[in-house]
């Protein structure tokens, strides 16, 4: 049974496909790319269909992550099919969990840096957007700091899902 792991940022230009990319390798490099099914969206549909930022693909590549994406809407319905809903910031993870059709729903809604032990009291990964290109840079860093605590938690779960 695949485990499904969805990102959410504000737009789904930024920070969510940052962290796709980069558990989407993390995946991969674990040998789990086939049990584990990764995606990302948006609270807000402002730039549906739109690339990632520009400035999100290039700190990407740069790093040797992929860069292929399109950007959507998180659906309240998609909830029945996911595992687990990665908030970037404590903003959408109060509006996913409000927008969750029921409390297990609800529960699935985690923040990415709670699994991040080093982020104490500091779980928000700001959105670089409005800002320059080391935004971008600190918004890899603590994605890629919280996405080994993540990929530790999924595995457990899938090799739980397949016992």
């Amino acid at each position: 049974m695949t485990y499904r792991v969805c990102f959410v940022c504000t737009g789904n230009i930024c920070r969510s496909p940052i962290a796709e990319s980069v558990f989407r390798a993390r995946v991969a490099e674990a040998g789990l790319d086939g049990l584990v099914e990764v995606d990302s969206a948006g609270t807000g549909g402002w730039h549906e269909g739109d690339g990632a930022d520009p400035r999100a693909v290039t700190v990407l590549r740069e790093n040797g992550y992929g860069t292929a994406h399109t950007a959507r809407q998180f659906d309240p319905s998609w909830f029945a099919r996911l595992d687990l809903v990665v908030a970037l910031d404590s903003g959408h993870l109060r509006a996913l969990r409000r927008l969750a059709p029921t409390e297990r729903d609800a529960a699935k809604v985690r923040l990415l840096r709670s699994y991040d032990p080093a982020a104490a009291d500091d779980r928000d990964v700001p959105d670089p957007y409005y800002g320059d290109d080391d935004g971008f840079d600190a918004c890899l860093a603590m994605v890629e700091a919280a996405s080994t605590g993540l990929l530790a938690a999924v595995r457990e779960r899938v090799e739980g899902k397949a016992a």
